[in-house]
């Protein structure tokens, strides 16, 4: 089938057929006398397995780590499991740390109960006093 084809089939773009391609995820087809890309069913079930850990919130690595896994049917699933688990141990951090983001941005919304000017605004004061805060403990979306 063509690029197109897998796209539809696995209810994704062309462009994200391509990336995981890029990216190693999915392995390059054949192509044709007329060099089109030529997919398969293997393709197929292994872009499907690939959005359905995306899904997931996996990581590429993590996925990486399962689709070798499962280029080794015969082979326990030990393995899996312990990917899953340290995915679920990296989910539950996240949590806490979207708690605690909650639990600051709560508390910068409560400086601010009342319409006022800007330049007597709670929540701006708080946020420019969180910059005197030591790195650490301040949340990024980069950590």
């Amino acid at each position: 089938m063509k690029i197109g084809d897998l796209a539809r089939a696995a209810r994704c773009t062309v462009e994200t057929v391509r990336y995981y391609e890029r990216e190693g995820l999915l392995a390059a087809p054949m192509r044709t006398s007329g060099n089109f890309r030529d997919y398969g069913e293997a393709h197929l079930e292994r872009l499907r397995l690939i959005r359905n850990c995306r899904a997931l919130d996996m990581s590429h690595d993590e996925i990486r780590s399962l689709l070798a896994l499962a280029d080794q049917p015969a082979a326990g699933c030990g393995a899996v499991n312990a990917v899953f688990d340290a995915h679920i141990a990296h989910v539950d951090e996240r949590i806490r740390e979207l708690e605690q983001l909650r639990a600051t941005l709560t508390g910068l919304r409560e400086r601010c109960q009342r319409e006022q000017a800007v330049g007597d605004c709670g929540i701006l004061q708080g946020i420019a006093e969180m910059e005197n805060l030591p790195r650490a403990e301040r949340h990024t979306h980069l950590g």
